[in-house]
């Protein structure tokens, strides 16, 4: 009976952890912003409607809509059966009265709330880092007060390193900030450009990372430069460029990251979108 019992514990903690793995085809994403000239020409209910065309339902937008409340924005998504787990908010924001944005993303249905951007001019420098660790240390904690979680999208210019060998700006930031408080979001495309090893930043901070922008870096493109900043033509469909894909989503779903949102800057996303979604939906791990 002991053995019995052993067994059936065994049994079901393989279970558990395996629904803890969630399927990551089953939370391919978009970020609205990959679709942001049809939308300034013809609105976001457009980008919706191609949205749902391409089969997702999980999309990362941004709390604040230009010419839509939020009550507009959730409307729109009800209406085609979508959501709007993640949304983007400007970090300037992240020093003002809360409420708005909390209110937002209660209305939207976002439960996490990720800035994008840090803003500097030059090299980014350990005392920005100090900056914005207190920032997102002091914001985070008023979100998760009210049910959200908050988190930071790195974008390649904090892999400058540090005088502790193999460490960089990142590395400073992601110790700095509370992780009951702040959350992290990986852009491979940026991570890789600026240096880094998605996969090893993945196990490094496993317990940090919650979603993925996925997105591709043209074969014959420079990267190991910190900057932030590339042309849109270094960004090519998913699975056409230089990313490991297998070994980046295969350790992201082994930790535990939810959302894998696609995001597309190329010139001509309305072609390279669903030649991502092609090459995902086919990917085996």
């Amino acid at each position: 009976m002991k053995i019995n019992r052993l067994l059936v514990a065994l049994s079901l903690a393989l279970i558990s952890h395996h629904q803890l793995q969630a399927d990551f085809h089953d939370h391919i994403g978009l970020q609205l912003w990959s679709l942001r000239a049809t939308a300034l020409t013809k609105g976001l209910p457009a980008s919706l409607d191609l949205a749902k065309k391409w089969g997702l339902v999980e999309l990362e937008g941004a709390l604040v809509t230009p010419n839509m409340t939020p009550e507009q924005v959730r409307a729109a998504l009800d209406a085609r059966g979508l959501k709007m787990p993640s949304a983007h908010v400007q970090y300037a924001d992240l020093s003002k009265d809360l409420t708005p944005l909390i209110r937002a993303a209660q209305v939207l249905g976002v439960n996490y709330v990720i800035c994008p951007w840090i803003p500097h001019l030059g090299a980014f420098t350990p005392r920005q880092i100090e900056a914005a660790a207190k920032i997102f240390n002091h914001a985070g904690a008023e979100f998760r007060a009210a049910g959200l979680k908050f988190g930071y999208h790195p974008h390649g210019y904090e892999l400058i390193p540090t005088a502790t060998a193999g460490e960089t700006l990142l590395d400073d930031l992601i110790r700095a900030t509370n992780p009951a408080d702040v959350c992290y979001q990986m852009d491979v495309f940026w991570i890789y450009h600026g240096g880094g090893d998605p996969v090893k930043l993945l196990n490094k901070y496993a317990d940090r990372w919650v979603s993925l922008h996925v997105k591709d870096i043209r074969r014959a493109a420079p990267y190991g430069q910190p900057t932030g900043r590339a042309p849109d033509t270094d960004n090519v469909a998913v699975g056409s460029g230089q990313i490991n894909w297998p070994a980046v989503i295969g350790t992201a779903e082994k930790i535990g990251v939810r959302y894998y949102f696609i995001e597309d800057e190329t010139p001509a996303p309305l072609e390279n979108i669903p030649a991502s979604l092609a090459y995902l939906h086919q990917l085996k791990l």
